[in-house]
């Protein structure tokens, strides 16, 4: 056991369901918390499971509003906390500089929005953070948390694609997008049915996935058992408030 922890705070697509958030998942190890996304709601989740000034870094995957509508709101809060004297020093905010939106990363002297790319090794605390482009309308990146011999991949927002595969080779957590059911495979470029995202997690050996980045309608059990048969593993359905220990 690495005692990882991985919250999921949002795991909405496109707009948050009531009471509930958009892409955004809370890695916790050896002290450090490292928020992948930070989609629409997820400030408000976030803050029953972490106070705001607890937060040692954000990683965007790219800057679809559903996975940074929160990041403005994060920015004043940490400027309030560093006022407070419960922050000290900037937050971290991690992008790639493949948009302008990169530029808004930093604010003040209480954010600082900090360039990746698909070579990056970036270090924080316990963890190493690698980065893969995803099939994507807009540019994307998946995202690898290690710690110790523990991998936990973050497909993003991803059409099926072998370059995918192959960067969630042997995970201990896949967390994959299936933005639609296998009868709407196909629908929306840059994205995956929950069939899609079954065969990706069992031809990458992933010894469990969990689909998330959820469409707004249909009946969610039917999505799951897509996945789950497709995968033939352990399969779960994202939803707010699940934490798994690795």
């Amino acid at each position: 056991m690495s005692g990882l922890t991985v919250t999921v705070i949002g795991q909405w697509g496109a707009y948050p369901g009531a009471g509930e958030a958009c892409s955004c998942y809370l890695l916790q190890s050896g002290g450090s918390s490292v928020l992948l996304d930070c989609g629409s709601g997820a400030l408000s989740i976030l803050q029953n499971y972490l106070p705001l000034s607890k937060l040692d870094a954000v990683i965007l995957s790219h800057y679809h509003a559903d996975h940074t509508a929160d990041i403005g709101c994060l920015q004043y809060a940490a400027l309030i906390d560093m006022a407070l004297g419960s922050r000290h020093g900037y937050l971290p905010i991690y992008g790639h500089t493949e948009s302008k939106d990169f530029d808004s990363l930093t604010y003040r002297d209480c954010t600082q929005g900090i360039a990746f790319d698909a070579a990056s090794d970036l270090c924080i605390g316990p963890f190493t953070f690698n980065f893969s482009p995803t099939v994507h309308p807009d540019p994307c990146y998946a995202i690898k948390a290690c710690t110790g011999s523990t991998r936990v991949v973050y497909s993003a927002d991803a059409g099926f694609n072998d370059s995918l595969t192959d960067f969630s080779r042997n995970a201990d957590l896949f967390i994959c997008e299936a933005s639609l059911y296998d009868a709407n495979r196909g629908m929306i470029s840059g994205h995956m049915s929950s069939g899609e995202a079954g065969a990706m997690a069992r031809e990458a050996g992933a010894k469990m996935l969990m689909i998330t980045h959820l469409p707004h309608f249909g009946d969610h059990a039917v999505l799951l058992a897509e996945a789950a048969g497709a995968f033939g593993g352990h399969t779960v359905l994202a939803a707010k408030g699940l934490s798994i220990e690795l």
